[in-house]
């Protein structure tokens, strides 16, 4: 609950952002004169991308919360009783002594989207962000029915 309110409040911080923005490049644009016409639009361009990002990752949480509650209702997530940091992180070592069964589960099973987003949270869980992430876009893919992204970019 506690990242769900951060994550609102990063968002709104996000959005007060755009707002401004474009605001002032509505602003410069409207002055008619070349360089600020030019400086609006550059502004302009940020605040879309902003959204778009914004959108990117609210929809990535989402859907991975979705599965979350899908696998919880199977009965799937995998136990959590490795030992924790104070931070609440697994430790590492004990983290990195489970990830091969998941690893494996994945491999037995490429077409099943639990056992990829049980392979982003043991990702998740070692430490590796940028592959936990991959796998978890992977699982969003085949539960959704879509072709998955490339091997390449897991």
């Amino acid at each position: 609950m506690k990242n769900r309110l951060a994550a609102l409040f990063m968002a709104a911080l996000l959005l007060l952002y755009i707002v401004v923005a474009g605001q002032r490049a509505v602003l410069l644009f409207a002055s008619g004169d070349a360089v600020g016409i030019a400086m609006g639009i550059a502004l302009g361009v940020l605040p879309l991308i902003a959204l778009w990002l914004l959108w990117r990752e609210l929809s990535f949480g989402l859907r991975s919360q979705r599965l979350v509650r899908l696998l919880e209702a199977q009965g799937a997530l995998p136990v959590d009783d490795m030992p924790h940091r104070a931070s609440g992180r697994p430790l590492r070592d004990a983290a990195d002594l489970q990830f091969p069964r998941y690893r494996e589960e994945a491999e037995r099973h490429p077409e099943a989207w639990q056992s990829w987003f049980r392979l982003g949270l043991a990702y998740d869980a070692c430490g590796d962000r940028r592959r936990a992430r991959a796998a978890v876009r992977h699982a969003i893919d085949l539960e959704r029915g879509r072709r998955p992204r490339s091997a390449a970019s897991q």
